[in-house]
């Protein structure tokens, strides 16, 4: 194992990197379990900690697959797993917060992981229906029986947070944060820091759109979501490739990629963020952990949010109904 910095999600000691797993077997078209474990298994290798996945991803195949690459493993990871969505993909969206499901999903990731313990237990989305309190009420009982070490949230509101972190300490927020979406750092990061909750940027590539790699949906699979997301959509598209292009000639000068530019980024934010971009191939876990040795002036890092001002990004992130269930 390589070691690389590490960084911590309040009292949880992680690699300043991630990896998020998602797409190894859900959203973004067909996927090879062999190529997916292999590198999974890299990413230990080159001292990645931090494995991310959800129930929901696969219907519960990305779990699954997480644990037969970690087997014999285990000591080298930290598992980050999350419930809350209660529908299956294409679906319409139903979250459950209830104390008998949070039980019943912490208990099928268990089995499907093969572990005896998770290390980071997220909420997917908050639950409208359900108060946070009792959520995370729920979630603290799996601590004290010693099936989850830490607790976290993802994609939620600062007065929500600041309510679950009142009934147990939440080590970490997992939220969508990139160059392309910025929303949190209003009042949210700034909830968070006051907490000592550490901060776990998705998408921190923007769903692959700022490596600069796409310039058409035609490049995606007939089944990848992004055909359907706004900022995908047509004229939106285009407008958006125009932020890529004054990234790309930002990165050709420093001697880097885009993607690397981009991720250097987001690892600026704060010693207390750590993004999980996510990749099936081993090439792409190297130069996205590249992107940890560049360093970013108060000069580049002006220049690069200037070519990537928030309010020329085009599109909203989701869907409408997606969306209520954000930052809420």
């Amino acid at each position: 194992m390589t070691d690389i910095a590490t960084r911590h999600l309040g009292n949880l000691a992680v690699s300043a990197q991630g990896l998020g797993c998602m797409g190894m077997s859900h959203g973004y078209g067909a996927s090879d379990d062999a190529q997916s474990i292999a590198t999974l298994r890299h990413a230990l290798d080159l001292g990645v900690t931090f494995l991310d996945t959800s129930d929901f991803y696969g219907a519960g195949h990305n779990e699954e697959l997480i644990g037969r690459a970690v087997a014999g493993r285990r000591d080298e990871v930290v598992l980050a797993t999350k419930f809350g969505f209660a529908n299956r993909l294409g679906e319409p969206t139903r979250v459950r917060g209830d104390a008998a499901y949070v039980r019943q999903a912490c208990e099928a990731s268990l089995r499907r992981l093969g572990v005896d313990h998770i290390d980071l237990y997220y909420q997917h989305r908050v639950d409208p229906q359900v108060p946070i309190e009792e959520t995370v009420g729920a979630m603290a009982e799996l601590v004290h029986a010693g099936k989850v070490r830490h607790l976290g949230l993802s994609e939620a509101g600062a007065s929500t947070i600041r309510r679950a972190h009142a009934v147990h300490p939440i080590a970490a927020l997992q939220s969508e944060w990139s160059l392309w979406t910025r929303d949190l750092e209003a009042e949210i990061a700034p909830v968070c820091r006051e907490l000592g909750i550490g901060l776990v940027p998705f998408s921190p590539l923007g769903r692959g759109f700022l490596t600069g790699r796409y310039s058409s949906v035609e490049a995606l699979s007939e089944t990848d979501m992004r055909r359907s997301q706004p900022r995908f959509a047509d004229g939106n598209l285009e407008r958006n490739l125009a932020i890529v292009a004054k990234l790309n000639e930002l990165a050709a000068a420093k001697g880097v990629t885009t993607g690397q530019l981009a991720l250097a980024w987001v690892q600026h934010r704060g010693d207390d963020v750590v993004p999980i971009p996510g990749t099936r191939r081993q090439r792409y876990v190297e130069e996205n952990l590249a992107a940890l040795a560049v360093e970013l002036s108060p000069e580049d890092l002006a220049a690069i949010e200037a070519a990537a001002p928030p309010e020329q990004v085009a599109g909203p992130r989701y869907d409408p109904t997606s969306l209520t269930f954000v930052n809420s």
